[in-house]
């Protein structure tokens, strides 16, 4: 399958009536702050909490009946496998989804809340595809992929065509980068709109593949944003190069400062991966200045248990305040 803006908008078309058109969230307090106007898509309130069933639906609604007799698998740190299994659930076929060891458990707990098969491997990619084409050879099901496939991408892209019908023109567009599904979609419908990747500082392979222009395969990531530790699929590299966009990056403090943050702000409860976006833009806002800047929260599944003994205390939360929010413009933003 081509993957174009036009493959964009025929998944939308697709998926419509199986996934919901999330809100816009808005916050005078967050706009007079930084000095622009703000807004931001709640994709953490889709069915199993996350952005992800937008590309998993559009694969498995694109397969003939024939192809998805056996049912469909993947390998999934989290959220991608849970959205799998919520569409296979909808269509009543079987999910198998490949997990490592030590992976969020309110993710894999969803998953098989929903009737898939769990089946736990040890952490590392080429382990994970190793125990993931057992199962594949053994149930015979159909392979659906986190992020690096045409109909994963034109899914995800989805996202900004909707934001796109639901607010005025966007100068810029910031979204989180793991496997790089949703930027690449995004980056085929972004019209005159600049698209943005956020990433964490520890899980920089994206950053590290558009600055030397060679996609970083393998990495040992060392971030909260447990959505984010995949390493940028090869095709989605191809789309965001070709579109010239950027990558910044957060540290792990600010992350988890921008998470409670919009917690306290928009009341809306989100996971670290989804506030490396307004992480970076925090820590970058001198770009920015004057513009409408669209933000993707892309998840709200929280895992307490990891996050609990990394969030700041209310002293903390003022002192980054006054770092972030409160001091003059200055510096110049590293963006590749």
């Amino acid at each position: 399958m081509r993957v174009d803006d036009h493959a964009v908008r025929e998944a939308l078309v697709r998926i419509d009536s199986h996934v919901v058109q999330t809100p816009i969230f808005r916050n005078d307090t967050l706009d007079q702050r930084l000095g622009l106007r703000l807004s931001l898509k709640g994709e953490h309130l889709q069915p199993v909490g996350s952005f992800k069933v937008r590309g998993a639906a559009n694969m498995v609604l694109s397969q003939s009946p024939d192809a998805l007799i056996a049912g469909v698998c993947t390998h999934s740190s989290g959220n991608h496998g849970a959205a799998l299994a919520w569409i296979a659930k909808v269509c009543g076929i079987p999910a198998y989804i490949v997990v490592p060891r030590g992976c969020s458990s309110v993710k894999k707990q969803l998953a098989m809340d929903l009737g898939a098969t769990v089946i736990e491997c040890e952490p590392g990619m080429a382990t994970r595809e190793a125990k993931l084409a057992e199962v594949a050879g053994r149930t015979h099901a159909l392979y659906v992929p986190p992020y690096n496939a045409s109909e994963i991408i034109a899914g995800q892209g989805t996202t900004l065509l909707e934001l796109q019908g639901q607010t005025s023109q966007l100068d810029a567009l910031i979204v989180p980068v793991g496997g790089g599904g949703l930027f690449a979609g995004c980056c085929l419908v972004k019209g005159s709109t600049q698209v943005f990747g956020a990433e964490p500082a520890g899980a920089d392979d994206a950053f590290r593949s558009l600055a030397t222009d060679i996609l970083v395969r393998e990495q040992e990531p060392d971030t909260l944003c447990d959505g984010l530790r995949a390493t940028l699929g090869s095709l989605n590299f191809e789309i965001i190069r070709a579109h010239g966009a950027g990558v910044f990056l957060a540290s792990e403090e600010a992350i988890v400062f921008a998470m409670q943050l919009i917690w306290r702000l928009t009341k809306q409860f989100i996971e670290p991966s989804s506030a490396v976006t307004l992480a970076v833009l925090l820590e970058n806002r001198a770009q920015f200045q004057g513009q409408h800047v669209g933000l993707i929260l892309t998840g709200g599944n929280v895992d307490m248990d990891a996050l609990r003994s990394q969030l700041l205390s209310d002293h903390a939360m003022i002192d980054w305040e006054n770092r972030l929010l409160k001091t003059a413009l200055s510096g110049v933003p590293q963006c590749n």
